[in-house]
Formats: structure tokens, sequence, C-alpha cells
């Protein structure tokens, strides 16, 4: 069964990210370590990705403009919102997934070095 998606793909980037660091700072981490995690997998620096909070773009907007999803992306596994990542066909729902699952690993408390997948 396809899930139809493009609800959650209209939803405002810069509506997602406060809630991010919301959850991030609830567990001792930092704005600084939320920005570090979702440049690693977007290729975006912290003036781009600036930019597009101040734009209000929409999810598929903000992944359609990343500048280059990190290659090790692809090493970002396990079960978020009851999904198994590996499992996700939708290349741009699975991208999404994969900076939940980011955000979730270091709201965790997770190290840096083993949420960037070094």
């Amino acid at each position: 069964m396809k899930a139809n998606n493009t609800r959650v793909y209209k939803i405002s980037f810069a509506g997602v990210y406060p809630m991010y660091i919301q959850k991030a700072e609830k567990k001792g981490r930092t704005k600084e370590e939320v920005d570090t995690v979702i440049c690693w997998l977007t290729g975006y620096d912290k003036k781009s990705l600036q930019k597009q909070i101040d734009k209000k773009v929409d999810l598929e907007t903000f992944f359609a403009e990343a500048p280059q999803l990190n290659p090790n992306a692809s090493k970002i596994t396990g079960v978020i919102c009851g999904y198994r990542i590996e499992e996700i066909e939708d290349p741009l729902m699975k991208k999404i997934r994969y900076m939940d699952k980011l955000v979730d690993e270091l709201a965790n408390g997770r190290k840096m070095e083993k949420i960037l997948r070094e």
C-alpha cells in the first residue's frame, strides 16, 4: 500500500525546525548540534540553512534545493514513527525520516560521531 504523503511534503521546514530544536534542548543538546546534523544530511551550510528557514520553504522544496544528500545517509537505519527507514520506498519521505531520526538520536544522547556515521 502506498501512502499519500503530499500533506507531509507541504509542511514548512520553518515549522518543524523549532520542534527539532526544542526536542534536542529538552535533552540537554543545542541548536548548534541540530544544525550540524541537518547540514551533515543535506549539504546546506549554516547560512543557506537559515535562508531556507527565512523563505519558509516546504519540506519538498527544502530537500529539492539541498546541495547534496550525504553519501552516508543510507547508513541511517532503524525505526522512526513506526516505520523502518530502510523499507521506505518514497525517496523524499525517506529523506524526511532520515532527518527525524538524526534529531531523535541527538535527543537520545547519542555521540555526535555516531550520529554523523563516522
